[in-house]
């Protein structure tokens, strides 16, 4: 699959230019940028399908920009996977609750650089069919990308929407944290599952009414439906 842009906007032009060089030979077109600012004015003139986003810039830093790209309607569906040099599980959170779609540490390989924008690009292409699951109050189209509960609109972070959508498809099913976390983030984080049960409980709460719907299976992980 030919893809028409990804950006990468990193202030470290060594690292910039390392990972431009490698996606453009890689098949990718793309674009480098130093600041979230150029950032911004590129996406006025080509809506990338990716964006590989820095989060110590000098102007706005990643996760301010990504709660701009997140809070705008035209970008919001955009992935976003986070290129920095913290790798704390709190930076991991911070930026995944943030609605980054993945997250790398530095320093990274290319080829595992790689490995990740094709995943995180194949689930992302993987919701563009129509199907639409219902469960109690709660209903999902995965087209429209839109949640109703009891007919009412619920917006949704891009994490949120797939977690619910994984596990109203396998109603029914225990999903354990790990499949939570390899279905959605397209890895495991060598065990930090608490950013599945931070997700859940902001899911829950947003549902509302309908959240009573996700059943907490103890010592296991999470489950739609008996």
């Amino acid at each position: 699959m030919v893809i028409n842009m990804i950006y990468c906007v990193e202030d470290d032009r060594s690292i910039r230019e390392l990972v431009v060089y490698t996606l453009q030979n890689t098949g990718y077109s793309t674009a480098g940028f130093e600041k979230g600012a150029e950032l911004f004015i590129a996406i006025r003139a080509q809506m990338p399908e990716l964006i590989l986003l820095d989060i110590m810039l000098p102007d706005l830093d990643g996760i301010g920009i990504l709660k701009r790209l997140r809070s705008d309607a035209s970008t919001k569906k955009i992935p976003v996977i986070m290129l920095t040099a913290k790798g704390t599980e709190y930076d991991k959170i911070i930026g995944l609750d943030s609605g980054a779609d993945d997250y790398i540490t530095k320093p990274f390989g290319m080829m595992e650089l790689i490995s990740r924008i094709k995943a995180v690009l194949r689930r992302t292409n993987s919701n563009n069919d129509e199907i639409e699951y219902s469960f109690g109050k709660v209903k999902i189209n995965t087209k429209a990308h839109s949640i109703l509960v009891d007919g009412v609109s619920v917006e949704l972070t891009l994490k949120e929407f797939e977690l619910l959508h994984l596990m109203m498809k396998n109603a029914g099913i225990v999903l354990t944290r790990d499949m939570l976390l390899e279905n959605i983030w397209g890895y495991n984080f060598d065990g930090e599952t608490r950013t599945i049960d931070v997700h859940i409980r902001t899911l829950r709460t947003k549902l509302g009414s309908g959240g009573d719907i996700i059943e907490t299976v103890r010592g296991v992980g999470y489950r739609i439906g008996d």
